[in-house]
Parts: structure tokens; C-alpha cells; sequence
């Protein structure tokens, strides 16, 4: 039986604010619709808007001439425009939307205003742009030194977190753009995969059998990204608590 897969009712970072905080960041409006394939930001532009993802998320890809490689995923854990905490309102990368739904959308200018001397939104953003650092450290580390099948097994169940889905359709052209690998390679990942029937997959839907096997199969990188993240998210709310 597959674990059960609990779709977000909210971004975890909001979540976590102070109501006043929160209040005055999406005072704006409710949540905004993110369409698939929707392009939010392209590296080297001004950053207009911040993103808090509810049942969204997003792929950070960066471009390499015709190339592409996508080297994190933002969903209702986190938030895109992690640079405005460092000072910089220029995006490093294009940010597409991967998956379909909501997410808070803060004006960049309100956000900045927000961090300027107050330490009850700082402490928990900048907690979380110490994730980001570590896991796109991570996601180097795997891209070089992992095999593909490894490295797919592990992209689905990041996906899968931020799908809040067993099933969700994606394609071996998309698949092969993501992980900056030939077709065939992920062709031949996805075929071993199924054989070991962890997944089915047929014609772009791709739906997760055997999550635990699945787990097995990834590289170690997805287990420590979400150590990492309970870790420094997770003592963060702890401390939080034991605050109030």
C-alpha cells in the first residue's frame, strides 16, 4: 500500500509567521493560479514578485546554450526569490512552473520592506535559504557522481512530495531536458524501473507503484535533502515553540 500522499492546505513558510507578519505579506489578494509550463522569472532579470507555492511548485533550471538542467524544485515547503534575502533582486535562474496551482504571490518591494530590521520573518527565510544552498549542493554533487536510474528515481519522488500525487504525467523529452542526460538514457532508466515494477509509466503518465522501493533505488541525495530540511525547518519550529 502506498503512503498516503497529504496535499498542503497552505505554504509551510507562511505557515509558520507570526498572523500580523503574515497578514501584511499577502495583503494583497488571495492566491494566484500558476499555470503549467509558466515561465515566473528568467535568470538575470529583476525579480517583480515573490512565490510561496500552496499546492504548486516550481523547477529552478538553469541554461547552458541549447541546454537545460534543473537543479531544484520549490513547493509548499519554500518559496522562489530566495535571493532578496542576500540583498539581490536579480533571479540566478528561470523558475517554470512544473506543476499546476496556488501560491501566494508578495510583491518584491513588500517583501524587502518586511525584512528591513524584523527578525521574526528573517530568522525562518533565512533558515530555509540555508536549505536551498545545501540542497542545490546536493543536486551538483548528484548530477556528476550518480547513475541515471539513481538520479530519476530520486527526481520522481521529489516530484512526488511536491505533486502530492502518485500519478502525474511527464514526458521522456521533458524527463531528458531535466536531468541533462540523452532520451535514450532516460528511456532505458525509466524501462529499469518499471521492470522492477516501482513505477508504470506509459505513453507520459507516469504513476509511483512502490514508493519505499522507489526509495531504495534513488541515490542517497533525496534521503539527506529531507534530513537537511527536518533538520534546520524542523529545529527552527522547535525553537519557535518552546519560544512561545
Amino acid at each position: 500500500m502506498l503512503p498516503a500522499v497529504r496535499i498542503p492546505q497552505d505554504n509551510l513558510l507562511l505557515a509558520a509567521l507570526p498572523a500580523i507578519v503574515r497578514g501584511r505579506l499577502t495583503a494583497d489578494g488571495p492566491p494566484v493560479d500558476l499555470s503549467l509550463s509558466e515561465i515566473l522569472s528568467e535568470a538575470g532579470e529583476p525579480i517583480r514578485h515573490v512565490y510561496f507555492p500552496i499546492d504548486a511548485f516550481i523547477s529552478l533550471i538553469t541554461i547552458q546554450g541549447r541546454g537545460q538542467l534543473e537543479i531544484g524544485l520549490v513547493g509548499a515547503e519554500g518559496m522562489l526569490g530566495v535571493s532578496l534575502l542576500l540583498g539581490v533582486d536579480v533571479s540566478p535562474l528561470r523558475a517554470m512552473v512544473q506543476g499546476a496551482g496556488r501560491a501566494w504571490r508578495v510583491d518584491a518591494a513588500t517583501l524587502e520592506h518586511e525584512l528591513m530590521g524584523n527578525a521574526v520573518l528573517r530568522a525562518p527565510l533565512n533558515r530555509y535559504l540555508y536549505v536551498v544552498l545545501a540542497q542545490l549542493m546536493q543536486t551538483a554533487t548528484c548530477t556528476r557522481f550518480h547513475l541515471i536510474e539513481s538520479r530519476l528515481a530520486r527526481w520522481l519522488l521529489m516530484t512526488r512530495d511536491r505533486a502530492h500525487s502518485d500519478h502525474f504525467h511527464i514526458t521522456h523529452e521533458f524527463l531528458a531536458l531535466m536531468l541533462g542526460v540523452r532520451r535514450v538514457g532516460v528511456t532505458r532508466a525509466a524501462s529499469a524501473l518499471q521492470r522492477r515494477k516501482l513505477i508504470r509509466y506509459r505513453r507520459g503518465d507516469l504513476s509511483v507503484l512502490d514508493v519505499r522501493g522507489l526509495e531504495r533505488a534513488a541515490c542517497a541525495c533525496y534521503a539527506i535533502d529531507k534530513r537537511i530540511y527536518a533538520r534546520i525547518i524542523g529545529s527552527g519550529a522547535v525553537r519557535r515553540k518552546r519560544a512561545g
